[in-house]
């Protein structure tokens, strides 16, 4: 009788062994994480002449090759939305590369510089591409494989798998933690691949408003993978809050200012995706408790914050308070950005050239001995490059991202919360800085929007028998 007990135990424990393997070990999960691990080495610059960028393309290049020939065809009915907005860039950016007649090219506003220089050199007007710096945008173009080949290999993904990767992100943010606080700790630690700042806190970036545009992002996930699974709950939940005061930590290190406001909001809603799972676990609790926990949670990461301003050691902090933002080239460049658009619009000069572009309008009172590389402002420079095609698209996109939101936190599943709060960091990032031309940043822009769209959703009590 003791072994007709112990047959079906034995058989559904070789059972349960063999499903867990067969997820873990798909071509589509395993590609991705080979791709997170060249974004973490060489992803963290946008300049088009790095050589991590080379490193990048060619890896995100292969990988998709591999993943056509041996990974599982991708499912792509959730992900709709997505593939529809990055083809759309894609699209954009392949015709500002046609040639265009001379007649027609004139005709485009702000190319008038262009159209004199030929005439006074004695040559004829050639065909020109829409785009006043081609090779810029050809860069570009070349830049969005990244996001491509994230969209792929995640469509790709059995569920299982797809269900490990809000661990996998929050160990890339983990891991680039420390390597910020390293830096901190006044280690020297320069990246060949990326363009960093010795001294700076940037981790793995070449900008530390890029870092703690990570760090807020790690404070978004880590809560809602501490509720991804009830039965491992006792052991993430103290790790998830540990992780996410060393990110707020890392955050204020970072000299980040707009990092510190991304860090708040990202906590906030952090603790908002875990409310409805939490009150659930928490329910023969008096209702004082859930309250009582997620204030002590906020107390603690303000305590932590405010220890590290008596301590001088709250860089970020001491920039908010002691810089000059009339002084700021962010601000000082606005006006002429904004003449830039006005001057460029309908079609917009060309996606990569802000530069060059940039250059031909500098008043004489904002030359300095470095450049201006950026607008600072992405989502003014997206409508400076591309014009009213590439505003059309954005306003697609944020209407997207709106409608799906507001579905998402109607819901009980989580991923679609976290993927909605991401995609509003890297947003609200976006008006101060470009995040969104690192590869790094890309990658993880889709790796949320995809959360959104219901790929690979998580619910927010998920079965006590799935393992992650």
């Amino acid at each position: 009788m003791g072994r007709m007990r112990s047959f079906p135990r034995s058989n559904s424990g070789r059972s349960h062994l063999s499903d867990r393997l067969q997820f873990q070990l798909g071509v589509s999960f395993v590609l991705f994480l080979v791709l997170l691990a060249i974004l973490w080495i060489a992803g963290g610059g946008s300049r088009a002449d790095l050589i991590g960028q080379v490193l990048v393309r060619a890896a995100a290049w292969a990988l998709l090759v591999i993943a056509i020939l041996f990974a599982p065809a991708p499912s792509w009915r959730s992900a709709i939305p997505v593939a529809a907005l990055l083809f759309g860039a894609i699209a954009i950016a392949g015709l500002q590369l046609v040639p265009l007649p001379p007649g027609l090219w004139q005709m485009l506003p702000g190319r008038t510089v262009l159209v004199e220089a030929a005439a006074a050199s004695g040559q004829s007007q050639p065909w020109r591409a829409w785009s006043m710096v081609p090779g810029a945008t050809l860069n570009a173009l070349f830049s969005l494989v990244v996001p491509l080949v994230v969209l792929v290999l995640v469509t790709g993904m059995r569920s299982g798998a797809q269900r490990c990767l809000p661990a996998s992100l929050l160990g890339f943010a983990g891991l680039a933690m420390l390597i910020g606080l390293l830096q901190f700790s006044g280690a020297t630690l320069n990246n060949p691949f990326v363009n960093d700042t010795s001294g700076e806190v940037s981790a793995i970036f070449a900008n530390r408003n890029h870092f703690a545009l990570l760090m807020a992002v790690g404070c978004s996930v880590a809560p809602g993978w501490a509720f991804m699974n009830r039965v491992q709950l006792r052991w993430r939940g103290p790790l998830a809050g540990g992780l996410v005061l060393m990110f707020l930590l890392a955050i204020v290190a970072s000299g980040s200012r707009s990092g510190v406001m991304l860090g708040a909001v990202a906590l906030i809603l952090g603790l908002a995706t875990i409310a409805q799972p939490a009150r659930h676990l928490l329910r023969r609790k008096p209702r004082w408790v859930l309250p009582a926990i997620l204030s002590g949670v906020a107390v603690l990461a303000i305590a932590l914050v405010v220890i590290s301003v008596l301590a001088g050691r709250a860089v970020a902090i001491d920039r908010i308070v002691t810089s000059d933002v009339g002084q700021d080239m962010r601000s000082r460049g606005l006006p002429t950005v904004i003449a830039m658009i006005r001057d460029y619009l309908p079609f917009g000069s060309g996606l990569g050239g802000f530069d060059t572009i940039f250059r031909l309008h500098e008043p004489f009172e904002l030359l300095k001995p470095t450049y201006f590389n950026h607008a600072h402002n992405d989502w003014l420079e997206i409508v400076l490059d591309t014009g009213i095609p590439g505003l059309l698209l954005l306003v697609c996109g944020v209407l997207w991202w709106g409608t799906a939101s507001i579905r998402a936190w109607r819901s009980d599943t989580l991923t679609p919360k976290i993927g909605s709060t991401i995609v509003l960091l890297v947003m609200v990032a976006s008006a101060f800085d470009y995040p969104a031309r690192t590869p790094t940043i890309m990658a993880v822009l889709t790796l949320a929007a995809l959360w959104l769209a219901g790929v690979g959703v998580t619910s927010a009590l998920p079965r006590t028998e799935q393992h992650l």
